[in-house]
């Protein structure tokens, strides 16, 4: 009887009774520490301090500036020339318009950050544009709404500075091995689409292209094709942190949208502000209240509990990161990222130093499953996107998503295999 008065299963009952009665995730994330932190008697003022201490940290600050940068690259028109260009590279190979549309999110992905708002910037171009060129509306969202998690896995990722915050892990290391696994993923993707595509019949568009078509897309797109130069250049050649990176990632967009392609007034510039304000308060919120559900987690007992019930059940590592994964798989069906590592970083911590796993390695590993619980509903904010832009429903879309969640598995699995791919270039640019 006295497991029912233990207050780490209550931190866990509370949460969950919360989510099935649909209360949001933050509040019901807050709610659960709330009512613990009171009912052990674990201090207002430790209560209170933890909850803006989550937010209190300086790598935080590159997430609204990333996402402020995402936004006005979105409305600069700067995803459109990118689309443009690889569209003339690509478009006349079988399902070339879909492994544009990945090569494209991939693009992207060094310059959003997020997967949700990848799918907003990039949908509204290229599910009409596929659509028109003869594919099927629920193949076309899915391979823009599943190919935008690549925002997660490729640098500078918003998934990446929060498991850096949390873990203490250099943010730099984590976007450098960031990179091959996220080329990986995306060739999955690639090979997906176009087994896909050679099977439904989906052939390159009927666009007749002139000679100097792509060298007149390349001239126009090579502002936007800079961006991920001057971030990720400025980063590893020690001119700027990466919450530097983000704030000259913004400026260098407003420069691009207002003097080079003229697409920035005083109004969008308005509206930009504005979607940042709100998208970077939710982010902040979630957090907060995330990280006071690590802090109570961590003092009622649940992670040591977790943690070694984990290694307990067996001594096998493959075994525990598969029950691992299992578990990120079904947390990432009902939580956000923020609040997917919030809640299962401090568990899994002690697992990792047990068996003497890369926190660098697994930071990407995580990150992929972000991605992948981005397209698993019933929490599956990037399907959410891609179906109020197409008007589909998440049952219309989920046969075309499965091929490609697929091609994800195949690419990490292989990650977790040999986990010396990942380290390869934080070892080689002196990160470890």
């Amino acid at each position: 009887m006295d497991v029912l008065y233990d207050p780490a299963l209550w931190t866990v009952l509370i949460f969950l009774f919360l989510l099935l009665i649909k209360v949001p995730i933050a509040i019901s994330i807050g709610i659960a520490s709330l009512a613990v932190a009171w009912q052990c008697d674990l201090g207002l003022p430790m209560t209170s301090y933890n909850f803006f201490a989550n937010i209190a940290k300086f790598p935080l600050l590159a997430i609204p500036y990333f996402i402020l940068a995402g936004n006005i690259m979105s409305r600069a028109g700067i995803a459109t020339r990118i689309i443009n260009l690889i569209r003339i590279s690509f478009g006349k190979l079988t399902g070339g318009l879909a492994i544009a549309t990945v090569i494209v999110a991939a693009f992207w992905g060094a310059v959003s950050g997020s997967p949700a708002a990848t799918v907003a910037a990039l949908g509204v171009i290229l599910i009409p544009g596929m659509v028109d060129a003869g594919y099927s509306r629920p193949f076309a969202t899915a391979v823009v709404s599943v190919s935008s998690g690549l925002s997660s896995v490729i640098p500078p990722s918003i998934a990446f500075i929060m498991y850096g915050v949390i873990t203490g892990v250099s943010i730099g290391a984590i976007f450098a091995a960031g990179f091959i696994p996220g080329f990986i993923i995306a060739f999955c993707m690639i090979v997906s689409v176009y087994l896909s595509s050679r099977r439904h019949g989906y052939r390159g568009d009927n666009i007749e292209r002139k000679p100097g078509d792509l060298r007149a897309a390349f001239k126009e797109a090579i502002f936007a094709l800079l961006i991920p130069v001057i971030i990720l250049g400025g980063i590893y050649g020690g001119i700027f942190t990466p919450t530097e990176a983000a704030a000259v990632a913004c400026f260098y967009g407003l420069f691009v949208g207002v003097f080079v392609y003229r697409s920035l007034t005083i109004k969008v510039i308005y509206e930009v502000l504005v979607d940042t304000l709100i998208g970077s308060a939710i982010v902040m919120f979630i957090s907060a209240c995330a990280g006071l559900y690590s802090w109570v987690s961590a003092s009622v007992g649940l992670v040591e509990k977790t943690s070694a019930l984990l290694i307990g059940i067996s001594g096998n590592e493959y075994v525990t990161l598969l029950m691992i994964y299992i578990i990120l798989f079904i947390g990432g069906m009902l939580l956000d990222a923020v609040s997917l590592m919030y809640v299962f970083m401090p568990l899994i911590m002690p697992v990792m130093a047990n068996f003497g796993w890369d926190p660098v390695w697994f930071g990407v590993m995580l990150a992929i499953m972000v991605a992948i619980g981005c397209v698993t509903p019933p929490v599956a904010v990037s399907l959410f996107v891609g179906c109020r832009i197409s008007g589909l429903t998440i049952e219309e879309l989920t046969p075309p998503v499965l091929p490609l969640l697929f091609s994800m598995l195949c690419g990490m699995a292989v990650l977790s295999i040999f986990p010396q791919i990942t380290m390869f270039l934080p070892k080689l640019m002196g990160f470890m």
